[in-house]
């Protein structure tokens, strides 16, 4: 069976998918622990940002919030549909629109510094005590000369 999935694009100013958004974002982190945001902050960021959607089925399966330099304010993929390459599919996007990517991530997120890494990003310095919860971040920059080639690949799924 072929699962069709949608992209769409919310620019900045629009928040369609606001909600449905946050509610993806609060299951991961109700199960995994990661993602820990005020609703306010991300409603106020998500609307400031373009928003790279995912959807099958008119559900979110996926989402990569961006700012104007290519700071990917959230990214995040449903439980059930990760490891279909979703997650590099939005990167990949993002990447094809700006000249960097850069993002935090938290240091004991194994699963998403294991993924950054994946993708050639590298840490660029550690920040203690970034997350409201004392939590400690890495600022990572995706790296290399051939940026566009390295994500072309995943630009056509």
């Amino acid at each position: 069976m072929s699962v069709n999935v949608e992209k769409r694009t919310e620019p900045p100013g629009e928040a369609d998918h606001a909600t449905e958004a946050w509610e993806l974002k609060e299951r991961i982190r109700s199960e995994e622990g990661v993602l820990r945001q005020r609703r306010g902050f991300f409603v106020d960021a998500y609307r400031r940002s373009t928003t790279h959607l995912l959807v099958e089925n008119d559900e979110i399966v996926a989402f990569a919030s961006v700012r104007r330099d290519g700071y990917v304010l959230f990214l995040a993929v449903h439980p059930e549909h990760r490891g279909r390459g979703h997650a590099e599919r939005l990167i990949a996007d993002v990447a094809a629109e700006h000249r960097s990517v850069t993002c935090h991530a938290r240091t004991t997120n194994t699963g998403a510094l294991g993924f950054y890494e994946h993708l050639g990003f590298e840490v660029v310095r550690r920040i203690d005590d970034y997350y409201e919860d004392g939590g400690d971040a890495y600022y990572l920059k995706l790296g290399g000369e051939s940026l566009r080639e390295r994500l072309s690949g995943f630009v056509g799924r």
